[in-house]
């Protein structure tokens, strides 16, 4: 049977032929860059405006992809989908991306697919352990307990806020099953030391790289090392869909497992408006159906409607287009900063952020962990920023040990999170993200050193 494509067309009727469509269209999307450049400014002016941590930086583009996209009526995953899971396959060394709602739901998808009976003896199964963090953000960690495995927390380093391969070996059991770890605020974690260990231990390595898009490790862009990676689009990321994430794998065979997952759990892996692409809609039998069951509603896993509509894909397509300099300025926001705050002498105050040996990080924002907390309380100074319009953030769940979500929670640590609990009691970040400048990086080291003359201590 040949494979159908569905018509794409909505049951609205077209009224003219002649050129007004189009004719129309063009001035609606001329008056959207107007109305953008009149309306909307991505400045943000020190003592006046408020610094954020992070936020989006949109330009016209993105506002006439938004509507352009919304003139189509096609409300679900479309031709702007798969432009931007294109972009983002090139992107990660033509590797295949699938488009998502959110981070967290690529990370519970990415998990969830490990799951798979059709991975046989190799999927992860309930009450097996798999190696993280504690020092994070937590759906980086919940899918592990979502699916009733076994999270074993290792501590992290302090100049790099990423797992201590030293204790890999330590944490290791027969019921070890896989990695899954984040590249902590754009910085990435050991990926040859990790993806080695994975390799020995025949473990499967889940990277988070939702703060980390467009950093690198000898010279190889974070998030080709694991089985999957998955990226956020939140507008607090490197680049934004408004809600929104990907998955990303090489092997064709968990990217099936992951379109299952994502689109309900069925076993057809037709793309959107597609019918019959195995040539078998008809034509098999599973499970306790009848023969010939229509394969479209056949379901092989317990799985999720996570697809992302394509107004939300046309923003991510330009979006794309700007990451090369949105990459650039994050860098150079955050050398920027460090310089400034080492010219003052802040480095006698905190641990400033160093990046992983071999790596080229794209910095999500600037970690600060203040060295002697009897010298300074973090929530005055924290208070005293963002009294002078600087939004500050912690390090996500500090310890999520700790967090009331853990009440009850089995788990497993190595060692007693030293490390991890330094972070949760003295460590916080202050942006960097595009928008801002060498203005802003010098009001925010000024600011930070004046508390430290009103309280004095220099």
């Amino acid at each position: 049977m040949r494979i159908l494509r569905q018509n794409q067309t909505t049951p609205i009727k077209k009224i003219s032929d002649n050129g007004e469509i189009e004719s129309l269209k063009k001035n609606i999307l001329d008056n959207c860059k107007k109305y953008f450049q009149l309306k909307w400014s991505n400045i943000v002016n020190s003592g006046i405006d408020t610094i954020p941590a992070s936020s989006k930086y949109l330009t016209h583009e993105d506002l006439e992809a938004l509507v352009s996209s919304s003139m189509d009526l096609w409300l679900t995953s479309g031709r702007f989908t798969k432009q931007l899971e294109e972009k983002i396959s090139k992107q990660f060394s033509d590797s295949y991306a699938k488009l998502t709602v959110s981070g967290s739901a690529a990370n519970l998808l990415a998990f969830s697919a490990l799951t798979s009976s059709k991975l046989g003896e190799k999927k992860i199964k309930p009450g097996d352990e798999v190696i993280t963090v504690a020092a994070g953000f937590p759906t980086t960690v919940f899918p592990i307990v979502q699916n009733n495995c076994i999270p074993v927390f290792l501590d992290v380093n302090l100049d790099n806020y990423n797992i201590n391969c030293d204790d890999l070996k330590r944490a290791l059991t027969e019921k070890t099953k896989a990695v899954m770890i984040a590249h902590t605020m754009g910085n990435p974690f050991d990926c040859e030391n990790i993806k080695n260990f994975c390799d020995l231990h025949n473990l499967y390595l889940i990277e988070d790289c939702c703060d980390a898009l467009g950093s690198t490790f000898k010279n190889k862009h974070v998030g080709t090392f694991g089985d999957f990676a998955t990226l956020s689009f939140y507008p607090a990321h490197h680049i934004t869909t408004g809600e929104g994430g990907a998955v990303i794998t090489k092997r064709k065979s968990l990217l099936r497992l992951l379109e299952s997952f994502r689109d309900w759990g069925r076993d057809c892996w037709c793309e959107t408006g597609y019918n019959n692409t195995c040539g078998k809609r008809f034509d098999q039998k599973q499970g306790g159906l009848p023969y010939g069951y229509d394969h479209k509603f056949i379901y092989s896993h317990i799985g999720y409607n996570f697809k992302i509509t394509d107004m939300q894909a046309a923003i991510g397509c330009t979006q794309f287009d700007k990451l090369d300099f949105f990459i650039e300025k994050r860098k150079e926001n955050f050398n920027m900063l460090k310089k400034f705050l080492i010219e003052w002498g802040a480095e006698k105050f905190f641990i400033l952020p160093e990046a992983t040996e071999n790596s080229d990080p794209s910095w999500f924002g600037f970690l600060l962990t203040i060295k002697d907390s009897k010298l300074i309380n973090r929530i005055d100074l924290i208070s005293w920023l963002e009294n002078n319009k600087i939004l500050t953030r912690l390090l996500f769940a500090g310890n999520l040990t700790r967090q009331p979500a853990f009440k009850g929670v089995k788990y497993k640590k190595i060692g007693n999170l030293e490390n991890t609990d330094k972070v949760m009691n003295d460590t916080f970040w202050v942006g960097i993200y595009p928008a801002l400048t060498l203005e802003n990086m010098k009001y925010i080291s000024e600011m930070i050193k004046n508390f430290f003359k009103k309280n004095g201590l220099i």
